[in-house]
């Protein structure tokens, strides 16, 4: 070696005396290289520091170790949901102890599907880790067409075919309104997620489970769809108490919107929780800074994202069969209710 130059595959073949095909085989584990090749290649990658890339291993893997975190959200839903930053915590640190490059992507329109269409044709990414799965979403669809690798955070439905990581929805959704049933509450409402997400019907499918385990009729008049923001949290806050002005708690479907909720009972004079418990889920930074700090139930949102990944490594590095982890929740206790 001379000067400072970085070793390359090329280097390291000729100090072995074998070919650069066989220092890639030897970098990622293959059985096709004799005993004594890959002594003299381990031998030279020791001697001259070499530090494989992805360009050389993916001469005899075709990988590229790069993979792509895409979220078909706005950058202010983004930007304001700790769900989001959460999980992709989880996601990019799984991917630094595997040295797998991470590609965020935002599909909000045409112009970025078709640019997500294209690095998959291309073969720029080696897998998808897909959030914010709606029902009628063609996109995981249109992936597993063109035979790429994908891991859902969540998933269309119950007989989803593809491989995903979800939290326990409808037994997170199911302790919150037992708890609140426990505490002498008898009409408990609820602040829907999406109908079009499994996520959104899971926890709706929670709320009616408890109801029935305790004989206590679940009221369609308390069942109000909102969109996982502070402000959906709060308009349907506002059309839950003109409806039905006499509820006694509320479980939102996330922490985000029972802060909106929060804020609308605080408008129509509402005590929290003498006049109204409030539950959330997710169990963000947000529920222990509200005013009171709010009871919700937990659920491991940055293990859910390093699960994807992991899950998506296992895949693409060793063909693993799909995978499909549903991973525990738990109820945290606050003065909300």
């Amino acid at each position: 070696m001379t000067g400072n130059r970085r070793p390359t595959i090329k280097t390291v073949a000729a100090h072995a005396g074998v070919g650069r095909t066989t220092v890639s085989r030897v970098v990622n584990g293959s059985d096709l290289v004799s005993a004594e090749a890959r002594a003299r290649v381990l031998a030279a990658i020791k001697e001259l520091n070499y530090v494989p890339n992805s360009v050389a291993r993916g001469l005899v893997t075709n990988r590229t170790d790069a993979v792509a975190l895409v979220i078909p959200e706005s950058e202010s839903r983004l930007g304001s949901e700790p769900f989001f930053a959460a999980i992709i915590r989880g996601v990019s640190g799984a991917c630094a102890e595997s040295r797998t490059q991470l590609q965020l992507m935002l599909v909000r329109d045409a112009a970025e599907r078709d640019q997500l269409t294209e690095s998959v044709a291309t073969r720029r990414v080696d897998g998808v880790l897909l959030l914010s799965v709606h029902s009628g979403d063609r996109l995981p669809g249109m992936l597993e067409e063109m035979g790429l690798p994908t891991v859902l955070a969540g998933r269309r439905g119950a007989d989803e075919q593809l491989s995903y990581v979800i939290a326990d929805n409808a037994g997170g959704a199911a302790a919150a309104v037992r708890h609140l049933l426990g505490r002498g509450r008898r009409r408990v409402a609820t602040i829907t997620g999406p109908l079009d997400m499994d996520v959104g019907r899971s926890r709706l499918a929670g709320w009616h489970a408890a109801h029935r385990e305790a004989g206590v009729a679940a009221e369609d008049l308390l069942v109000e769809t909102g969109d996982f923001t502070e402000e959906g949290g709060a308009h349907a806050m506002r059309s839950l108490l003109e409806r039905a002005p006499d509820l006694d708690a509320v479980f939102a479907a996330s922490d985000l919107m029972a802060v909106g909720a929060l804020a609308e009972l605080r408008r129509w004079k509402r005590r929290v929780p003498e006049d109204v418990a409030v539950v959330g889920f997710e169990d963000s930074v947000l529920a222990r800074h509200t005013d009171p700090p709010l009871t919700t139930v937990r659920q491991p949102v940055e293990e859910l994202g390093r699960t994807m990944a992991r899950i998506l490594a296992d895949i693409t590095r060793h063909g693993a069969d799909r995978q499909q982890i549903t991973l525990p929740t738990e109820l945290v206790v606050r003065a909300s209710s």
